[in-house]
Order: C-alpha cells, then sequence, then structure tokens
C-alpha cells in the first residue's frame, strides 16, 4: 500500500523548484490604461539645468547673451540713481523779528528800540534778497507783491474753511499744508475777511540756496494787519472756537516762498511768525466730563446701652 503511493508522488518530487511557487505581483510604473500611452509621455520634457558651478566671469558677453536669451531672462539693467525733487524748504531761514508792540497804539520801549536798530542792519539783506529775486522775475515789485500775497493768503484760508484739500495745495507749500490741516478733521469752519486795517507791506526777504547753488527758494515776509471772522464747530455743531458775529484785529507775519530755479514755480504761504510778546490765545470751549461728586461722610452715632433694672 505504502509503495503504491509512493509510486503515485514520485513524479512530483522530481518537477524543478519553480513549478511548486506561486507567482507574486509587484507594483509597477505602468498605467493600467495602455490607451493614452503616448499622450502621458509628451507630458514630459526634457530641459537642461543650469549649471550652477559655472563660473560666470569666464564667459564672453557673446556666450553669456545666448545663455540668457535661452533662459528668458532679460540683460541687468545699469544702476542709476532716481533723482529726487524739492519744491520746499524745510524752514525760515534767518526769520523775520517783529518789534515789539507792533500793531498797538502807543508803547515805548528799550526793547523796542534796539529791534529798531537791528532792523536798519537787516533792511539791506533784505534789499539785496529782493535784487536777488528781481534777476529772476524782471516784473516783481513789492507793493503789486503784497496784493497778490493777500490774494493768496485769502484763498487758502477759503480752501481750508471749504475743506477743499487739492485746492489747499496750490496755496501753501508742503511744510505749511500739515500746520493747516491740523486738528481740522470732523470740525466746520466759518471764516470770513472783512478788510485790512493797514495796507499789507513787504518787512523781510531772504534768499537761499540748497544743494547746489542753481537751486534758489526765495522767502518773503509779509505784514498783515487785518479784521476777520472766525468760528470752529465741532462735528456735534457745537461752537468750539471764535464767533460769527464778532470781528477781531489779527495781526500776522506770513511768509511765503518760491522756488525761483523751477520756472513753472509759484509763491505759495509757507510759515506764519508769531513774536515772543504776542499775547496767549482764547482757550476754546472744549467739552469737559462733569466731575462726579464726592462722597458724603456718614457720622453713625453709636447706641449707649442702658444698664437693665433689676426686678423687685
Amino acid at each position: 500500500m505504502a509503495n503504491s503511493i509512493l509510486t503515485k508522488i514520485s513524479p512530483l518530487w522530481k518537477l524543478p523548484s519553480s513549478t511548486l511557487i506561486q507567482p507574486s505581483r509587484s507594483t509597477t510604473s505602468k498605467h493600467f490604461n495602455p490607451k493614452y500611452k503616448k499622450h502621458r509621455a509628451q507630458k514630459y520634457l526634457k530641459i537642461d539645468l543650469p549649471d550652477m558651478n559655472e563660473d560666470e566671469s569666464k564667459l564672453t558677453p557673446e556666450k553669456m547673451r545666448q545663455k540668457m536669451k535661452e533662459r528668458g531672462l532679460m540683460p541687468p539693467r545699469p544702476w542709476m540713481e532716481r533723482p529726487f525733487y524739492i519744491s520746499a524748504t524745510g524752514g525760515v531761514f534767518e526769520g523775520y523779528v517783529p518789534p515789539e508792540g507792533d500793531g498797538k497804539a502807543s508803547l515805548v520801549s528799550t526793547t523796542r528800540a534796539k529791534q529798531t536798530v537791528q532792523l536798519l542792519e537787516k533792511k539791506s539783506k533784505s534789499m539785496m534778497a529782493i535784487r536777488k529775486i528781481k534777476s529772476y522775475e524782471e516784473d516783481f515789485d513789492s507793493k503789486e507783491f503784497c496784493q497778490e500775497a493777500q490774494n493768496i493768503y485769502i484763498k487758502a484760508h477759503e480752501s481750508l474753511a471749504n475743506n477743499d484739500k487739492y485746492a489747499l495745495r496750490k496755496y501753501v507749500t508742503e511744510k505749511a499744508y500739515p500746520e493747516f490741516r491740523h486738528n481740522s478733521f470732523l470740525k466746520t469752519i466759518r471764516w470770513k475777511f472783512l478788510d485790512s486795517l493797514e495796507p499789507p507791506r513787504v518787512v523781510h526777504a531772504r534768499c537761499t540756496d540748497i544743494i547746489s547753488k542753481e537751486n534758489i527758494f526765495a522767502q518773503v515776509t509779509v505784514r498783515f494787519h487785518t479784521r476777520q471772522q472766525l468760528a470752529v464747530y465741532d462735528r456735534f455743531g457745537r461752537l468750539i472756537h471764535g464767533s460769527e458775529i464778532v470781528a477781531k484785529d489779527v495781526l500776522e507775519y506770513i511768509v511765503f516762498e518760491k522756488h525761483l530755479s523751477n520756472l513753472y514755480g509759484t509763491w505759495r504761504v509757507h510759515d506764519k511768525i508769531i513774536p515772543d510778546w504776542a499775547p496767549p490765545k482764547d482757550p476754546s470751549k472744549l467739552t469737559r466730563l462733569k466731575p462726579e461728586p464726592e462722597p458724603v461722610s456718614v457720622v453713625v452715632e453709636e447706641e449707649v446701652e442702658q444698664p437693665a433694672i433689676a426686678d423687685k
């Protein structure tokens, strides 16, 4: 019996070992659908990667230009510094010092006498500056300029009252613009120019150059003694400064500046000179919180215990 079983199984032992091992599947990079094999192969492009270790300093200009065209790069532009334009100065050079008590009827002091002597000494510099201005503006005249300066002064304040920022830039310099607009947000301004108590006059003039000798700026200080009305309201319509009924006499020293080297330069308001002896401004009627009442101290009377009466 055993021999019969061995005789039946013996042919299996003689077979090669590979026939007894079952095949196993392995992962491949082939797509399961060979229909679009050609299109999938066209999705990949062979490109030449740049050599990062290549010394570009040894390449000729023609070879460098060829490589940049292959990579689609534009040639580098030569370095050029950007020019900048200065349309206004940052302050007042050699500012005018108003005499003490100017604009008042009778005021005699030693300080004013000294200032008058100093003004006579500085008058020659102002005449030289006006002569410098006339070399650029042949039609410049001090008396005619005063009327022009007054018109610029009125239009600048009207633009501020109308909240016209674009028109205001035509009449004030870049230095004076933030000073004009300071604390005017959400405010209603009513301003009116009534008349001039004294005709405006030029009291000071200076010229200076910036960076180069050809870049010249001129500053002319004009004295205004006028009568104006000013009223300022907050965003709730409450009056916080001035009045639309009461007119006040205003004495001001306004500095006008012009870029003489610029062919299209114009005279604009640059700054305002406030003398040391000027009276302080009236405080604004600001809204304040009412302080809380102080706590009232309450005196508590202590009860005096009475001795107990014994029962009889």
